[in-house]
């Protein structure tokens, strides 16, 4: 069995960087792009309510996000499992569990977005694109910090 240690100050430093990524990828990056394609209507500002009622969501999501691939990233490290450590720097494996989490769980859900719910590639590289800056972000947390 692995020995996994999840470093909870890292997770938490990691829910609220990537809150904060998303603020800024949502709001002033690519908010007016984002929102047309999801047809809002940009004259109007939602109500406090959905603001505060997506931003808590936002922040459980976040956490379990980070959690769990802080536990993946764990399941793999050889040391986990009383091996000798990586060659790799830890920024190098930071960079490789970002992209392989990408390639394998979200590229395919957000490519579900344009064949199944008839999304824009526009809106399409809009999300991916936060899903990958996201998960390089955590990842880099989780294993500068480990």
């Amino acid at each position: 069995m692995p020995n996994i240690h999840i470093n909870f100050l890292a997770v938490l430093i990691a829910v609220i960087a990537n809150f904060i990524l998303g603020f800024i990828w949502y709001t002033p990056l690519f908010g007016k792009a984002w929102g047309k394609e999801m047809k809002f209507d940009m004259t109007k500002k939602p109500p406090a309510s959905a603001m505060i009622k997506g931003m808590v969501f936002m922040v459980i999501g976040n956490f379990f996000m980070a959690y769990v691939f802080a536990h993946n990233i764990a399941a793999w490290d050889p040391t986990s499992w009383g091996q000798a450590p990586s060659p790799m720097s830890p920024t190098g494996n930071a960079f490789m569990a970002a992209i392989f989490t990408w390639l394998g769980f979200f590229l395919p859900t957000d490519l579900g977005t344009v064949a199944w719910e008839m999304k824009s590639w526009k809106f399409f590289f809009i999300n991916t694109g936060y899903h990958l800056v996201s998960l390089v972000l955590v990842a880099l947390i989780l294993l500068n910090m480990h």
